[in-house]
């Protein structure tokens, strides 16, 4: 029978701290130390809202994470996500909101993009970029978001396996 390892917290507030510095002693790596840095690493990922879908008469709730792009079209607003498109019930720019705590960003005026789900990216003969998904999917940035999409990509918007 396993015997289940107590972790033990020190905290150490004080004004003689410029930064806040956090430690991990361990005896081995383990998949649960593994989680714990994400977290802290990432704190928007985890706890956050999920939004609603609509399909086929049917709510579905959406993990903002699995969510390649948001766009608006014939006045109705979109998630992509694993290949298929799916409505929601809220405007653009309210989805804009509730995903401020994710790595996404707007493309063009219609479009809302999730940093994590990009796999790679090609210039366009007219200035745009070519945004390809994990899923298989595509997008385009529009020039005036490029620049803004290929700082947050280098600087660490999203994953940084591009």
């Amino acid at each position: 029978m396993e015997s289940e390892e107590t972790v033990k917290l020190h905290i150490d507030i004080s004004e003689k701290h410029k930064e806040t510095v956090i430690t991990i002693q361990a005896g081995e790596w383990t998949d649960e130390l593994a989680e714990l840095v994400k977290h802290i690493q990432n704190p928007r990922q985890s706890g956050g809202k999920r939004l609603v879908g609509v399909q086929d008469d049917r709510s579905i709730l959406l993990e903002p994470a699995e969510i390649d792009y948001v766009f608006a079209e014939k006045r109705k607003v979109f998630a992509s996500t694993k290949g298929q498109s799916i409505e929601l019930r809220m405007k653009l720019y309210e989805v804009e909101e509730v995903l401020g705590r994710y790595p996404f960003m707007r493309f063009s005026k219609s479009v809302i993009g999730n940093l994590d789900q990009i796999s790679r990216f090609e210039l366009s003969f007219n200035g745009n970029l070519c945004v390809y998904f994990h899923s298989g999917s595509k997008e385009y940035v529009s020039r005036a978001y490029v620049s803004q999409l290929k700082e947050r990509l280098i600087l660490g918007g999203g994953k940084s396996d591009l």
